[in-house]
């Protein structure tokens, strides 16, 4: 089987590519809109000599690398299985994710070291209406930006345009507090308060940072799905009705990107043909499919005599039957 110019053996089911087009326009509009922020906040620090807005000229340098690392890896993450990837590369997504995080945290930490310095020797500050001016276009144009990658994201469930909307989320929010602190400056004259402002947003950026790489890392060591996700699962096959079914086990389920990967053993009544499992198994897996969104999943057939020799319960219960 051939997909996409990728090669897969032949037998193998692969997950199929998500139609990247419309998150890699999101992840380029992330990149337009933070080179234009860049420009407009280094030269109003410059103008001002504030160092809270040269650290948010530094955290938006780091959403735009950020931006960048989520343009590319949404459209590796969407390429079809190959042989080297058989369950395809959404953990691209999640890894893309994670890097985002720890970029936010070393960004922080310049802040913060620049912000220290700054403290001993607070410098004069000139010109604050630009640099008011400038931060509150900046806020507000992330604010549109990343309520806009927010929906992108729930819609095709993407941890890269997660990452990326939370960046500009926290930006946003920075930049409230920056503008906060340039509005005191240049009402109170009092000039300490601008480095001050910078080590708050630092504080509030690393704790961003630091969420977002948690919750990468649980995908990437595959951490089960949440429980009202498992419960999905299972209310989906108990649901069924079919009489065949006798039960289930086994239940594994994980999560790559926007897909989750889902296993488990079912168990059919004696006397069941394998015709009759085989497509009972298939009507599972749509129930299943239909509950949980990008779901891959994998049913392994079992008889029922298997669920009486693992489950001594079920065996008494039996024998009580057929007495």
């Amino acid at each position: 089987m051939r997909r996409a110019g990728l090669s897969v053996p032949a037998g193998v089911v692969a997950p199929t590519a998500q139609n990247p087009g419309r998150k890699t326009r999101a992840a380029g509009l992330s990149i337009i809109s933070n080179s234009a922020l860049i420009a407009l906040k280094v030269a109003a620090g410059l103008l001002t000599g504030s160092i809270a807005l040269i650290t948010e000229a530094i955290h938006s340098a780091v959403d735009l690398v950020a931006s960048v690392v989520a343009f590319f890896s949404v459209r590796k993450a969407d390429q079809p299985a190959d042989e080297d990837h058989l369950y395809g590369h959404a953990k691209v997504e999640n890894l893309a994710a994670a890097l985002e995080g720890v970029l936010i945290v070393l960004g922080a930490t310049v802040i913060i070291f620049e912000s220290v310095r700054r403290l001993a020797d607070p410098p004069e500050l000139d010109n604050l209406g630009v640099g008011i001016g400038v931060i509150a276009l900046s806020m507000v144009v992330n604010l549109a930006v990343s309520t806009w990658l927010y929906r992108q994201a729930h819609t095709h469930d993407s941890p890269a345009l997660e990452g990326d909307a939370a960046h500009l989320r926290t930006d946003a929010l920075t930049s409230f507090g920056v503008l906060i602190g340039l509005v005191l400056v240049e009402t109170t004259g009092v000039d300490v308060l601008d480095p001050i402002v910078a080590l708050v947003v630092a504080c509030a950026i690393i704790f961003s940072g630091v969420r977002i790489v948690s919750r990468s890392s649980r995908v990437l060591v595959d951490e089960a799905l949440p429980p009202n996700e498992l419960e999905e699962i299972r209310d989906a096959v108990e649901s069924h009705g079919a009489p065949e079914i006798y039960g289930f086990h086994r239940l594994r389920a994980r999560r790559a990107g926007s897909r989750r990967y889902i296993d488990l053993h079912v168990q059919f009544r004696r006397g069941t043909s394998l015709e009759r499992a085989h497509a009972l198994s298939h009507e599972l897996s749509e129930a299943i499919r239909s509950r949980v969104r990008g779901a891959d999943v994998l049913i392994h057939l079992e008889p029922e005599d298997t669920a009486l020799r693992e489950d001594p319960a079920r065996r008494r219960d039996a024998r009580v039957s057929a007495d």
